[in-house]
């Protein structure tokens, strides 16, 4: 797809609105995790450099509409700054009086954080009189927030039709590794899908079994297909009542030779608690009692000779609990492996999803993949081959 660049903008003494996710865990009004507001830092500087006024756009919560004191960007400020290194003003609406007259203030080269869109029902509605109140203080519109692109909100996408549009350094980097990824890969690709539920990634599935190579299944999806093949799981997750569907996705994945890589072995135990008595075990060689929580030796050595004879792998959940060992060495260690591949340049490694990154920075490996996405939703309808409103609005 075609979307213009900042490298392609005239930045001088020009407004530029520009939507980031500043979307950040809190805890006691501290942020616990700045990886978003790190994100944001090379468009900021781009534009700062450029001579442009630099006003950020960004949502946090969900007020649904209202103004919620508790869900302010006020305390973004300080530590947004601090990631920045240049003072941050702060406007306490994004539209209006205050928001102009924060603009009217600035110089090129100064930040301004405007306060939550999300504060104003126009935002999540798109409604365009909203996204005409933002446009009013921008000269030009750039979108940093892949991990908003999926929605079709009035700062995601009708601004862009508002005035000219452009990715910012995030979004650009989001786009160029997902289409290294899924859009023109080096092949052979494999996938790696885990999670719990397959209800939730049937669109996923069907997608990737018609683009790529080889996919590989774990986690609590896992089981699910192994009870459609006929395996007992015991007390596990598992979806019976998708049995069928899974049985349909494996026909799809035989008809579009995908090679479909489920557990061989499984490691197994009565109660999920940290370090707790586990057994590895045959597929199918389960008490009733017993839950899987893990992808077992054989299965995570199998899937890492995959690795090794592929030249590029999209990874989007884990195959077992990782955040309780023991129930965390099937996830961990091929984790580990991919991390290796990537760093020595003999495999394009792409990420994204909430528990994926935090799966990857638990092993410590996340710096060494190919990229890894700040998005969840984004990412996860990307691989589904959805259109993200927010990215079709820039490369129109």
């Amino acid at each position: 797809m075609s979307f213009k660049t900042l490298d392609q903008a005239d930045l001088t003494g020009k407004r530029a609105l520009v939507r980031v996710d500043l979307n950040v865990p809190m805890e006691d009004g501290q942020v616990t995790d700045d990886t978003r507001l790190q994100a944001a830092k090379p468009t900021v500087d781009k534009l700062r450099a450029g001579g442009a006024k630099v006003i950020l756009l960004a949502h946090f919560d969900r007020p649904k509409g209202k103004v919620v004191p508790s869900m302010s960007l006020r305390p973004i400020v300080e530590p947004l700054a601090e990631v920045l290194g240049v003072p941050v003003a702060f406007a306490d609406d994004c539209i209006g009086q205050k928001a102009r007259e924060a603009v009217n203030a600035m110089q090129p080269g100064d930040v301004l954080l405007l306060e939550n869109v999300r504060f104003h029902a126009g935002e999540e509605g798109n409604d365009r009189a909203f996204a005409d109140a933002l446009a009013a203080n921008g000269d030009l519109f750039v979108n940093d927030a892949f991990s908003a692109a999926h929605r079709a909100h009035a700062s995601t996408e009708a601004l862009a039709r508002r005035l000219p549009a452009y990715a910012g350094e995030q979004m650009r980097l989001e786009l160029d590794a997902l289409d290294a990824a899924l859009g023109r890969p080096r092949r052979p690709v494999l996938g790696i899908v885990g999670g719990s539920k397959v209800s939730t990634k049937l669109d996923l599935l069907r997608n990737l079994v018609t683009k790529l190579d080889k996919l590989a299944i774990g986690g609590g999806m896992a089981n699910t297909f192994l009870y459609a093949q006929g395996h007992d799981v015991g007390a596990s997750y598992c979806e019976k009542d998708l049995a069928e569907t899974a049985r349909d996705i494996i026909r799809l994945a035989g008809q579009n030779n995908c090679k479909l890589f489920l557990p061989l072995d499984i490691v197994v135990a009565e109660r999920l608690a940290p370090g707790a008595p586990a057994r590895v075990r045959p597929v199918g060689s389960i008490d009733e009692h017993e839950r899987i929580l893990d992808a077992g030796p054989e299965t995570v050595e199998r899937l890492c000779r995959a690795m090794d004879n592929s030249e590029t792998l999209i990874w989007n959940g884990p195959l077992g609990v990782f955040e309780m060992p023991p129930f965390d060495k099937g996830t961990m260690t091929a984790a580990r492996h991919a991390a290796e591949l990537a760093k020595a340049g003999k495999i394009v490694a792409v990420a994204g999803g909430g528990d994926t990154v935090a799966a990857l920075n638990a092993a410590g490996v996340a710096g060494d993949f190919t990229f890894v996405s700040t998005a969840g939703g984004a990412f996860l309808e990307w691989m589904e081959g959805k259109e993200l409103p927010g990215v079709a609005a820039l490369s129109r």
